[in-house]
């Protein structure tokens, strides 16, 4: 499946584009849209375009974990939520999260009821983040999306 144009705007919304380096509320230096990496650094300054190459980069990286690490059916809202989700918090999260063994189980309804609980930040709970998981489990959720293979 591939990330559709609605769930890269839900990511460009929370992620907002910032050209010169930062840190996030963990301390990790972030810039763009979101981007982290071992090349961002404090003072680092990059172009509109640079940041829309690196979030194209980052989505695929993200839709890629999902295609390859969910084994149900997904809708097009489903996929995207959970491509959102691991842009947010890292492929190895995902893979890791009861969220996806409870999906892969067939647990739909189980798997929507974790997202929320990756909303914190050490043990804060960020509002922020309460309400992108909030937005993903709207999305997930939502059944006038088609089911594709």
């Amino acid at each position: 499946m591939q990330y559709s144009k609605k769930g890269l705007q839900v990511t460009e919304q929370f992620e907002g584009l910032r050209l010169k380096a930062y840190q996030d509320v963990k301390g990790v230096w972030t810039i763009g849209y979101g981007h982290t990496g071992p090349e961002v650094h404090v003072g680092m300054v990059i172009t509109q375009g640079q940041a829309e190459a690196l979030l194209a980069q980052d989505v695929q990286t993200a839709a890629d974990a999902v295609n390859r690490l969910v084994t149900v059916q997904l809708t097009q809202g489903e996929f995207d939520a959970l491509v959102d989700f691991v842009f947010n918090l890292g492929v190895g999260h995902f893979e890791s999260s009861t969220l996806l063994k409870l999906l892969n189980q067939g647990d739909y309804a189980g798997a929507a009821t974790q997202f929320d609980r990756w909303s914190f930040a050490g043990a804060v709970q960020i509002a922020g983040l309460l309400r992108r998981r909030d937005t993903e489990v709207v999305e997930f959720n939502d059944d006038s999306k088609t089911t594709t293979a």
